[in-house]
């Protein structure tokens, strides 16, 4: 009871805070002149956003940026020794090697199969589309770490379990059991990155929902006369979708596949809470946690956070230019 008052009291004192700042800036506006105050009153309004931004955002990242380059204190100037040192490690190589292979595999799949579920979820009577889409949104709802709990119970392994010859109390190899399979370590497959991969599963499961939400929204948005001129000049149902209705929706698919990479650059609870990076299946982001907070390191973990960056930024660039085009073409 009482975290829910603490909750509540939080959510309310943040709301009056803001109403009063904006209340305050708005009576300040007011005393001016009234041509300065019709120009001045637009940037006031966006003050305590910007504020926000530098103080929040941009503040800190120039900071991080600077720590790069320092000891791990961030005392002294090492110049680029804390990126020689990472490119040397193994760990580092690994979260290196593990995030360009979520980059390459997870946002490409989660395209793919919210655009067939889309699809297929589209042709379901009323009723039914409306379940399909809240089951399979519903891991939306829940916390990355949350979900990553749920998703360690069902690849748990227990060795004394089954040198005792007793059944496997994790979800996928009681099921591999049932089938007639021995339990098998999902987490232990390092070759190829496989377990890497069953990871990867819990975003997808958790991402596609969204990927489906925006994609049934684009291709319910597909004028019907461009489908039915299609079909009268004989095309199939596959022509129509690859040729017809994939070109009209293509700006949505950049949009979900752009945030689902941008998600997947910073992937951290899932690897967190289910390995920590152990077994090779180390990310940037949790590698940049060790170094900061096991290791108290600040110029590694800070270089970490700035080689981030610099892989994000062109995706972010790519972005905005994609934005920008649509606009101009709207």
């Amino acid at each position: 009871m009482g975290v829910v008052l603490n909750t509540i009291v939080t959510v309310a004192a943040g709301i009056g805070a803001a109403l009063a700042v904006y209340w305050v800036l708005d009576r300040l506006v007011a005393l001016m002149p009234t041509k300065t105050a019709e120009k001045l009153r637009p940037f006031v309004y966006i003050l305590p956003a910007y504020a926000a931004i530098t103080l929040y955002l941009i503040y800190p990242t120039v900071l991080t940026a600077i720590y790069a380059f320092k000891d791990a204190a961030s005392q002294n100037w090492v110049g680029f020794d804390n990126f020689d040192y990472l490119f040397h490690q193994q760990d580092f190589k690994d979260a290196l090697v593990n995030t360009l292979l979520w980059i390459a595999i997870v946002p490409a799949a989660t395209v793919i199969l919210g655009l067939v579920i889309a699809t297929l979820s589209d042709r379901l009577s009323g009723g039914g589309e409306k379940l399909a889409k809240t089951i399979i949104f519903m891991p939306m709802a829940i916390s990355m770490v949350g979900a990553s709990v749920i998703w360690r119970f069902v690849y748990d392994y227990d060795a004394q379990r089954e040198a005792q010859d007793k059944a496997q109390i994790g979800l996928q190899n009681a099921t591999w059991d049932a089938i007639g399979g021995n339990p098998v370590d999902w987490l232990g497959q390092t070759s190829f990155h496989i377990n890497s991969m069953w990871l990867m599963v819990i975003l997808l499961w958790a991402q596609i929902g969204f990927s489906m939400v925006l994609l049934s929204a684009a291709i319910k948005g597909v004028p019907d006369d461009t489908l039915e001129a299609a079909r009268i000049d004989g095309a199939s149902e596959g022509q129509i979708f690859f040729r017809v209705v994939v070109p009209q929706i293509k700006g949505t698919i950049i949009t979900v596949f752009v945030t689902v990479t941008i998600t997947v650059m910073k992937v951290f609870d899932v690897v967190y809470v289910i390995t920590n990076g152990s077994r090779k299946t180390n990310v940037l982001a949790n590698e940049f946690f060790n170094q900061f907070l096991t290791n108290f390191d600040t110029g590694h973990a800070s270089a970490i956070v700035l080689i981030l960056v610099v892989l994000v930024i062109p995706f972010m660039i790519y972005q905005v230019r994609h934005f920008r085009a649509e606009e101009a073409n709207a």
